[in-house]
């Protein structure tokens, strides 16, 4: 156990059995240190990096110091256990006491999902309109259409989209700004289109609004001027 770390109700627990489901290990670890008070959380993480610990949240820190010596090195599924308090104090255990304070990030993440999600249900929703995917000399034409002018342009080029975007779900997105005119795909290169305004003003104001937006947790757009 660290030294420089304070007693508090928050444990880290690592060198945890990893073959069990993530639903399996909160379960089993809610049995083994729930003899020693009341957990109000475990959390536990099964990605390549998180895997093999976990963070068990009590409601007061004596039950935490309690199971932290009685199971320190206690052989969970034939393997030693590692516990010690952790160094920060969990979102359960800031609810608890009244000093949670979500941070600007974690707002700003919700934002993105809950405007992604109505965005997709729009998309479901609504039929095709006029954005449409460019025809065989429009998409020629697209190609030869590269990023990065200096100057304000009617024209969007976006990169960064999921490969499996349509033309519904991104002029879904474009057409809540003033000016939307159309979207243009290129069948041969996923991952990028090119959304028209009626003036260049419409424009700017649109890229401002959606730079690095997240059209899924995996891909912020990326939206600069195109070049004719």
């Amino acid at each position: 156990m660290s030294a420089d770390v304070p007693p508090n109700q928050t444990l880290y627990v690592n060198n945890l059995y990893e073959k069990l489901t993530k639903d399996e290990l909160r379960k089993s670890l809610y049995a083994v240190f729930g003899q020693f008070g009341k957990v109000l959380d475990v959390v536990c993480l099964k990605t390549y990096r998180m895997r093999g610990q976990a963070w068990v949240v009590f409601s007061d820190v004596v039950s935490a110091t309690n199971a932290l010596h009685a199971m320190q090195r206690f052989p969970f599924f034939d393997k030693p256990m590692r516990i010690t308090y952790a160094t920060s104090k969990s979102d359960a255990a800031a609810k608890a006491d009244g000093t949670f304070q979500g941070t600007d990030k974690k707002a700003r993440s919700k934002r993105n999902t809950v405007a992604r999600d109505a965005l997709l249900q729009k998309g479901k929703e609504r039929k095709t309109g006029p954005g449409h995917a460019a025809s065989a000399g429009g998409a020629s034409a697209s190609q030869n259409t590269a990023a990065g002018t200096s100057g304000p342009n009617k024209i969007l080029f976006v990169q960064s989209l999921p490969e499996t975007a349509t033309v519904q779900m991104i002029q879904m997105l474009f057409s809540q700004f003033p000016g939307f005119q159309e979207v243009r795909m290129v069948e041969a290169r996923p991952g990028i289109a090119f959304v028209e305004y009626e003036a260049d003003g419409q424009a700017t104001a649109a890229m401002k609004g959606l730079q690095d937006f997240k059209i899924t947790p995996q891909n912020a757009i990326s939206i600069s001027y195109a070049k004719a």
